[in-house]
């Protein structure tokens, strides 16, 4: 009996390469540090990685379809300015759900606005989101020009220090992504993603409703980034109108480890999320092995370079050898 390649089972299992990137990081993270497979360090850790799980998740769907969304970093920093100014200190717990679902409206509406000049107007995505994610920055600067305020303590210390059944909240959320996305994959619309990720035209061909598509991944992607922004105030405690700047590279570094391909049409959300683990785990090593923190930076950067010259360059090495 023939074992299938490794090459094979990165095509049809996405997640394979992920999944052995993040076992190999992992064990050198327990190298530095010794209790990192103890139940508190676990949970601590999994607060800490759960904002940017659910940016990639977004980002992930998006990716899928050929797309990019470089404003999902500066959707988060509205959210947690709008969070800190809005609910406050001082606020009631009540105050703070509204606000929550205030906060997820306007994520929707910020990815709808992408989706609008992406779906409809037909213009690039990088550059629409580019140009949005200035927008949504200033946004944030102009609602909270600095860092400070916050949400009630007894809301954050749900998130901070409460464990059900001995378990953080990541670990119900993530298997919920994952089933979701399970789900979504086996309907019509799971296979239209793929569909326009691999051949735009030829599934409009197909009568695909192509624009409908981009525009709902984009809409997912703002609802995701309005998730990551109420998860990272909470974890903080304080709103931050540049919190999500650094996190839009964390987030496209992580759809990229986990296997989806930048072109689109091959990958989920599985292998992501994973990606999005590996980064926080690679964080965790570069800061208990005092490695200074700007080649975390280089690493993301590496990582996207890497994966958007791979196919140039295994189509160089096959055209040399014929």
């Amino acid at each position: 009996m023939k074992l299938p390649s490794s090459s094979h089972l990165s095509l049809r299992y996405p997640y394979f390469l992920s999944a052995i990137i993040f076992i190999v990081v992992l064990l050198v993270n327990f190298y530095f540090q010794r209790t990192i497979l103890e139940g508190n360090t676990i949970n601590n850790n999994m607060r800490v990685f759960l904002p940017l799980v659910l940016l990639t998740a977004g980002q992930a769907i998006v990716v899928l379809t050929g797309g990019i969304d470089i404003s999902v970093g500066s959707i988060v920093s509205i959210v947690s300015a709008l969070l800190a100014t809005r609910v406050g200190l001082d606020g009631t717990v009540e105050q703070t759900l509204t606000w929550f679902g205030i906060v997820l409206l306007v994520g929707i509406i910020a990815g709808s606005i992408n989706g609008i000049f992406i779906a409809y107007l037909r213009l690039q995505p990088i550059i629409t989101t580019y140009a949005t994610s200035f927008f949504f920055g200033g946004l944030a600067l102009f609602i909270l020009p600095q860092p400070g305020g916050g949400i009630p303590a007894e809301v954050a210390n749900i998130y901070r220090t409460s464990n059900p059944l001995g378990l953080h909240w990541a670990f119900y959320v993530i298997p919920l992504l994952i089933m979701t996305w399970v789900f979504i994959r086996q309907t019509r619309y799971g296979r239209y993603l793929f569909a326009v990720g691999g051949r735009a035209q030829a599934a409009y061909e197909t009568a695909v409703p192509v624009s409908q598509v981009i525009f709902s991944t984009y809409v997912v992607s703002g609802f995701m980034a309005a998730m990551a922004g109420i998860c990272i105030t909470l974890l903080t405690g304080s709103g931050n109108p540049q919190i999500g700047d650094p996190m839009t590279l964390q987030a496209i570094t992580a759809v990229v480890i986990g296997g989806t391909a930048m072109s689109g049409g091959v990958g989920g959300i599985a292998g992501p999320i994973m990606g999005a683990l590996t980064l926080g785990v690679i964080k965790n090593i570069i800061s208990f092995a005092n490695i200074d923190n700007w080649w975390q930076t280089f690493v993301n950067a590496m990582i996207i370079i890497t994966a958007l010259a791979a196919p140039g360059i295994i189509g160089l090495f096959r055209r040399n050898r014929s």
